[in-house]
């Protein structure tokens, strides 16, 4: 599953160049000279509407290039003459195409002319930076957070990013599936804070859960090994605000033969349960402190236990889900929303998910998102959640 704000498949981050304007831009020129035309034979003679068209060429620089912004300078200077002095058009003398106040009509319209030519340049140039910039953030996203597999054993999955900005792409918000000898291993993260370091922050998590993931059989001996490894990071930066360098995490663990989740929650919402007939908040009050919080405390990760049935669906998200707000300032009900929304397979769920999130923020979402859903398949595989999809 993937949208025009989500991140790219394999393989799908291509040179674009820079984006196209809207149509209604390209055509503005036109309209714009239309409007002039129409404006003139309805004044009188001595209302010289062509000196309008000295704005001509900076309504092309909007949406065209230099050389269209020159061809509209030279259109225009021509046009003016042409208003100026042909009786039939305009009703005036020829002698006014000479006149003192025309010449500097047409020589304003050649410097505006001149200006419009060198801004279209600087913008087609900025705007093709902008879309190289995009292109590298596309293969930024890729690195940090590729793609799940849809299909890991007996689990699908399916998982979901919005980014806040879109010229952005990435941010703090991380998730990863890792299949190891002990389960499939999940994790979900929200990295406090903005910008590069929370990026940083995210690609080191990462790394290090995807490798830890092997290693170390308890599901909670994972999160300590997370917590030293966020702390190790945090006094590396240095700096007085160590303290307030911390990732909120949950690390959930399902056995090859499913059944059961396990999982260790770090100050991050609770997922959530999703069966045919119940939305079920995965909370028993043992949360933990956030990583990189939570290093002085003798036992700071409690491992939770839940029944897992086939056809039941895990759901760990990110608070900018709970925290997406309407126009009245009301946060968005995720759990009820997901009753509404009734049994849907992981990328059905998430594609109505989305667009659910947008409507509801009048697509004006002011925080990361990530959301990352997990079914249990029937052992044959063979189960009406498991219908195929396109992406």
């Amino acid at each position: 599953m993937r949208s025009p704000r989500r991140q790219p498949e394999v393989g799908a981050a291509t040179r674009t160049g820079a984006p196209a304007p809207p149509g209604w831009m390209r055509w503005l020129p036109v309209f714009y000279v239309a409007g002039v035309l129409i404006l003139e034979p309805i004044t009188p003679v001595d209302w010289p509407v062509s000196f309008l068209l000295v704005a001509l060429p900076l309504v092309t620089a909007f949406a065209h290039g230099p050389y269209a912004v020159a061809g509209a300078t030279v259109f225009a200077v021509g046009m003016e003459a042409v208003l100026a002095g042909t009786p039939c058009c305009a009703g005036r003398p020829v002698g006014y195409l000479w006149d003192r106040h025309y010449v500097a009509d047409y020589v304003c319209t050649a410097l505006v002319g001149a200006l419009g030519t060198i801004l279209a340049a600087h913008r087609i140039r900025r705007e093709r930076t902008l879309a190289d910039v995009r292109f590298v953030a596309e293969i930024a996203q890729r690195v940090l957070l590729r793609p799940l597999p849809q299909r890991i054993g007996n689990l699908r999955l399916e998982s979901l990013y919005l980014s806040a900005a879109a010229e952005a792409r990435i941010g703090g918000d991380l998730y990863e599936a890792v299949p190891t000898a002990f389960g499939v291993r999940l994790l979900i993260g929200d990295v406090r804070g903005k910008g590069l370091l929370a990026v940083e922050t995210a690609a080191a998590l990462l790394g290090a859960f995807r490798e830890a993931a092997h290693d170390e059989p308890d599901l909670a001996a994972l999160a300590l090994r997370m917590e030293r490894s966020m702390t190790r990071r945090a006094e590396h930066l240095g700096g007085s605000e160590i303290g307030e360098r911390f990732v909120t995490a949950i690390f959930a663990e399902i056995p090859a033969d499913g059944r059961v989740i396990r999982v260790v929650n770090c100050g991050h919402p609770p997922p959530l349960l999703i069966r045919a007939d119940e939305v079920r908040e995965l909370d028993n009050g043992c949360s933990g402190p956030p990583l990189n919080l939570g290093v002085l405390l003798p036992d700071p990760h409690h491992v939770d236990s839940y029944p897992f049935e086939p056809g039941e669906q895990l759901l760990l998200y990110t608070d900018g889900v709970t925290e997406t707000r309407d126009a009245s300032g009301t946060f968005y009900p995720l759990a009820q929303r997901l009753r509404s929304f009734g049994p849907l397979p992981p990328h059905e769920l998430l594609e109505r998910l989305h667009h659910d999130l947008l409507e509801y923020s009048g697509d004006n979402l002011q925080d990361d998102t990530a959301a990352l859903a997990a079914c249990l398949l029937a052992d044959d595989g063979i189960r009406a959640v498991d219908k195929p999809h396109t992406s």
